[in-house]
C-alpha cells in the first residue's frame, strides 16, 4: 500500500485479549496507530478505532510501524500503561516476529550491529544527525525456504526465507535493517528492500505489504503478574504460505518460537 493511498478498515478490529487492565489486538497493515501530520490524508487510525470499538479511552504503550501488521497493546489507564512502560524498561517483554526475506539465509544467530539513528526529513528536522550509532541486537533462524520458478534479476529463479526473529533491543526499523545488513532483506520493504522482488511479489501474488508480522508478545500480567502469550494471526498472508508450503498452523510458531528464542540458550 503507498502512503497516498488511504487505508480502509473493513471490518471490526480483532481483539486478542482484554480484560480491565488492557487490550490487545492484531493490528492490520497498512493501518497508522495515531495521527500523525505526516499522513495527514489518514481518517483510520488504531487508537480511535479501537476506542470506539470497546466504548472507553485507550492508552499506547508501544508501537508498531504502519506497514508491520500483529500484536499490539494497549493499556486501560495511564496507572496500567505506567507499569507497562516500566516492564519495557526492565527489559520484561519479548516480542517475536515473523519476516520473509529475500534469498536463503542459511544459519540461525545473534546479530549485534550497532544502527545510526534514522531521522525523518519533516519530523526530525531539528534534530541531530551527528549522534553515535546505538546498540542493536536481533537473534534470528531461518524457518522454511521455498524456490519460485519466476526469473528475477539475473537469476532464473526467486529464492526466500521465513525468518524467525526477536529484537533484544527496540531501534527505530532494526529488523528491516538488521535483515538488509545481512543481505536479506524483508520483501515489501520499500525502505531497506530490493524493488525486484517487491514488485514479483506484487505481479504474481498481488501482495502489496511489507511481510513483517509481529507474531506474539510475551509480558507479565502489570496487576496479576500471570505469564501473558498474545498471538496474531498470518490473516491475508495464510493463502501465501499454504502455496509455499509454510506451516499455517499455530502450535508450529508457538513451539519455534519456544524452542530458539528460550533465555537459558542465551546466557552468556
Amino acid at each position: 500500500m503507498s502512503s497516498a493511498e488511504p487505508f480502509v478498515l473493513n471490518a471490526p478490529l480483532t481483539i486478542l485479549y482484554q480484560d480491565d487492565f488492557i487490550v490487545a489486538i492484531d493490528k492490520p497493515s497498512g493501518m497508522l496507530v495515531h495521527r500523525s501530520f505526516l499522513d495527514k490524508h489518514e481518517t483510520v487510525f488504531v487508537m480511535q478505532t479501537l476506542r470506539d470499538q470497546i466504548g472507553q479511552h485507550v492508552f499506547p504503550v508501544h508501537r508498531l510501524d504502519r506497514p508491520t501488521s500483529g500484536v499490539l497493546l494497549f493499556a486501560l489507564s495511564s496507572d496500567v500503561a505506567r507499569l507497562l512502560g516500566e516492564q519495557q524498561e526492565q527489559k520484561l517483554w519479548r516480542k517475536n516476529y515473523l519476516a520473509v526475506a529475500r534469498g536463503f539465509l542459511p544459519d540461525a544467530g545473534e546479530l549485534n550491529y550497532a544502527l545510526k539513528e534514522e531521522l525523518d526529513k519533516i519530523a526530525d528536522k531539528f534534530s541531530r544527525d551527528d549522534k553515535a550509532p546505538q546498540e542493536a541486537i536481533t537473534r534470528y533462524k531461518p524457518l522454511q525456504y521455498v524456490e519460485l520458478p519466476i526469473p528475477v534479476s539475473k537469476y532464473p529463479a526467486a529464492r526466500y526465507s521465513l525468518v524467525a526473529m526477536q529484537p533484544i533491543t527496540g531501534r527505530k526499523h532494526q529488523l528491516r535493517r538488521h535483515l538488509a545488513h545481512l543481505r536479506h532483506p524483508i520483501v515489501g520493504d520499500t525502505s531497506h528492500g530490493d524493488g525486484k522482488h517487491n514488485a514479483l511479489f506484487k505481479q504474481h501474488f498481488d501482495c502489496r505489504r511489507l511481510l513483517l508480522i509481529a507474531k506474539q508478545l510475551q509480558l507479565p500480567h502489570p496487576v496479576s503478574g500471570e505469564t501473558l502469550c498474545l498471538s496474531a494471526g498470518l490473516n491475508e498472508l495464510e493463502p501465501l504460505f499454504a502455496q509455499f508450503g509454510w506451516p499455517v498452523d499455530e502450535h508450529y510458531y508457538q513451539q519455534q518460537f519456544e524452542e530458539f528464542f528460550a533465555e537459558d540458550k542465551w546466557q552468556k
